[in-house]
């Protein structure tokens, strides 16, 4: 063996031991350190897609894989790998094909047939419903009994009074209205408690909450429009904005951490007239108590609607959420129906907030072309005629959920798999066409919880500390608050041009917290499939 093999190793045991201590970023470096020394080894670059996987960053754990395979073409475990990174980005026929090839030498391999089975029930389920596809939509949430629901006997909380009424959408089409009463901050508090015991509300209870929150995210723009009250700036003459309040709390994914959503209330404080939440998307998946986090904020919503806002993010999809344990979830604590009732709800989430006309706020990103405005986002239409509730698989909407950043400038094809990612140019331009000041986005684990990209234009929340109980980051927020050092006599209404313009109207803070201790309970807990994530 040479010199040089022989110090690959080494480096890549470095790589191993780093992995084991979830140092994803250094084990990377290890790996590809590795890959230098000695480009002839399968099982170095097999292993970076490894890492790449844990760290979601599955387009280039394929490429990993592929050349892996130019390698040494009979690799097995590099077929697996790439088969579980294609399944993660919604490639089921593509996974299928890798698993085959493995199932043709290990016919009994347990972990490669229950990823096969997956495949094969996702591409029948999806066959499925596009047949079904142009049949007449027919809302679920129209065709539950909410009246007649009985609740479970075992029930000792707090009453609700639920009716229905009757009416027409601007379709024409009937529509039912739910009504709620005893809905107050004694039931959210009870609530509370109850899931912390791993109780649940009872099934008449959760679809009544959907319906309603439904109906108020209805009548949302596509892209809310938000300003916090400044003592020196009169209200905006803007009939789509909503102002008010004195605080406003920008917080990223979640991903079904409850106990550490929970902790997150404790430590900035809670929803408020004064004090104003924005939640930017994938609030569920991933974490075990995904619908606690979904129902804890939906109830949110019905007690505080002009407190609390809630952006779609990329998991907040039914595709997404048959891979990634929200379906699996939401059938063993309650019912498919139910996780069928979110699904509509979740398609009437905004993609999109303005915060005080200066400040753009989305799950993913940035677009692929430099001519969409802050209007086209607002013409968006959420709710297409054919009834569904999924985003589609390109254009801008897409890329609202699923873009990410990068440090060079321009655009290139996207870690993921999925969308593409934008350079500090893209950013600069966008802000400076749509005259506003910076980008703030989540969809990234960030190890510092908040961190400030593009030269200051763009700001990545992510608030799921600890994430998956693997990654050891800490959780982030930004808050918004007036700058009342402001002198509006000195504002020439350039300020979004100047980032370190010292007179801005508002004052952005970024605050973190760590991990909460939780029941033992694992990520993905209710999967019928966790594919080796």
């Amino acid at each position: 063996m040479t010199q040089s093999k022989e110090e690959a190793i080494k480096v890549k045991d470095e790589g191993n031991q780093y992995l084991k201590e979830h140092k994803f970023d250094e084990a990377v470096n290890s790996y590809t350190k590795a890959i230098e020394l000695d480009p002839t080894n399968a099982v170095f670059y097999s292993n970076r897609a490894q890492v790449h996987i844990k760290m979601e960053n599955y387009g280039l754990a394929i490429q990993d894989c592929d050349s892996a395979l130019a390698v040494n073409p009979n690799f097995l475990k590099a077929y697996y790998r790439k088969g579980v990174a294609q399944m993660a980005i919604l490639q089921h026929k593509k996974a299928q094909q890798n698993f085959q090839i493995i199932l043709k030498k290990l016919p009994n391999d347990a972990l490669t047939l229950e990823n096969y089975k997956q495949c094969t029930n996702y591409l029948k389920r999806q066959a499925f419903e596009k047949a079904i596809a142009g049949a007449d939509h027919i809302s679920i949430l129209n065709t539950i009994d909410y009246e007649g629901i009985q609740v479970e006997k075992s029930w000792e909380g707090p009453e609700l009074q639920i009716s229905t009424t009757k009416t027409r959408d601007k379709n024409q089409k009937e529509k039912v209205v739910v009504n709620i009463e005893g809905l107050d901050e004694n039931y959210l508090k009870y609530m509370i408690q109850l899931f912390k015991k791993g109780g649940k509300l009872p099934k008449k209870h959760v679809f009544a909450i959907i319906s309603k929150v439904h109906e108020i995210l209805e009548k949302e723009q596509t892209m809310t429009e938000i300003s916090i009250n400044h003592s020196k700036l009169k209200a905006p003459d803007n009939k789509d904005e909503i102002h008010g309040g004195s605080k406003l709390t920008v917080v990223g994914d979640t991903h079904g951490q409850f106990y550490d959503v929970l902790n997150l209330f404790q430590k900035f404080g809670y929803v408020s007239k004064d004090h104003i939440y924005l939640f930017n998307g994938d609030f569920v998946d991933r974490g075990s108590w995904s619908c606690e986090v979904a129902l804890y904020l939906y109830v949110l919503k019905i007690l505080y609607p002009k407190s609390i806002f809630i952006n779609r993010g990329n998991h907040e999809t039914s595709d997404m959420n048959k891979t990634y344990g929200f379906t699996d979830e939401c059938e063993a604590k309650y019912s498919k129906k139910i996780f069928d009732a979110f699904t509509e709800s979740f398609g009437a989430l905004p993609l999109a907030t303005l915060i005080n006309r200066e400040y753009l706020c989305m799950h993913g990103g940035l677009f692929s072309d430099d001519k969409v405005t802050l209007q086209d986002i607002k013409s968006l239409n959420r709710f297409p005629k054919n009834g569904s509730t999924q985003p589609p698989k390109e254009g801008v909407a897409m890329e609202l959920l699923w873009t990410d950043p990068q440090e060079e400038n321009g655009r290139s094809p996207s870690k993921r798999g999925i969308g593409m990612q934008f350079g500090p140019d893209i950013t600069e331009r966008f802000c400076l066409s749509n005259k506003i000041r910076k980008v703030l986005r989540s969809h990234e684990v960030r190890m510092s919880g908040v961190e400030e990209e593009q030269k200051g234009r763009l700001i990545t929340v992510f608030s799921a500390p600890d994430y998956c109980d693997s990654t050891g980051n800490l959780g982030g927020v930004v808050h918004f608050t007036e700058n009342e050092a402001y002198d509006p006599e000195k504002d020439d209404g350039e300020g979004y041009r100047k980032l370190d313009d010292d007179n801005c109207p508002w004052t952005l803070t970024k605050e973190t917290f760590k991990a909460s201790p939780h029941p033992d309970i694992k990520p993905m807990a209710y999967s019928k499939g966790g594919f080796g994530f």
